[in-house]
């Protein structure tokens, strides 16, 4: 019988090691082709550039988005920060209430306590069993004044799926911003 090796790793939700072929196709961007995508003046970052809209390209057609709406982040933390304080600052005329889950991901969650001292009023809404987020609940927190609501569409920790077609369509039926941590979802 083999011996487990400890210690065991059993975070790979957070970060896992890189796929061998991730790795290989990066390598000569790393060694050899270091130019500057902004750098507009000579043949490194014009092939950088390149290799950056290709990249842009790719992650749109992942998601099913179209490449200009794509914006580079150094993760999904900074994602997260720019999108939700980012709406709810744009969107403050109009109202102050924003609307997530109790299970979301710490960086949204510490985003919205951020808002709140911020003078945001932020709803905190239970998860049922499953884990999933009950729709007449989202339903009954809706007010007037309700600009945003941020809903993570697979659950870091439980691996939970959230109805984000049914969510996404309540919230452009009320005419309210809807923010979806989807960093758990592609692959």
């Amino acid at each position: 019988m083999d011996t487990p090796h400890f210690p065991i790793y059993m975070d790979y939700s957070a970060t896992n090691p890189c796929d061998p072929r991730v790795v290989d196709a990066m390598i000569p961007w790393l060694r050899e082709h270091f130019g500057n995508p902004a750098s507009r003046s000579h043949a490194w970052g014009w092939e950088a550039e390149a290799a950056v809209e290709k990249a842009r390209e790719q992650i749109a057609d992942l998601i099913g988005a179209d490449p200009r709406e794509i914006v580079w982040t150094s993760g999904a933390t900074e994602s997260n920060n720019l999108a939700l304080k980012g709406a709810a600052h744009f969107y403050k005329t109009k109202g102050k209430h924003i609307i997530t889950v109790k299970t979301e991901h710490k960086a949204v969650l510490d985003t919205c306590r951020e808002l709140e001292r911020q003078g945001f009023e932020v709803t905190y809404l239970d998860v049922q069993t499953d884990g999933l987020l009950n729709l007449d609940a989202l339903k009954a927190a809706i007010r007037p004044d309700t600009i945003l609501v941020s809903v993570m569409f697979v659950n870091n920790e439980i691996g939970v799926i959230q109805d984000i077609p049914a969510i996404g369509a309540l919230c452009r039926e009320k005419g309210i911003i809807f923010h979806v941590d989807a960093a758990q979802a592609t692959g």
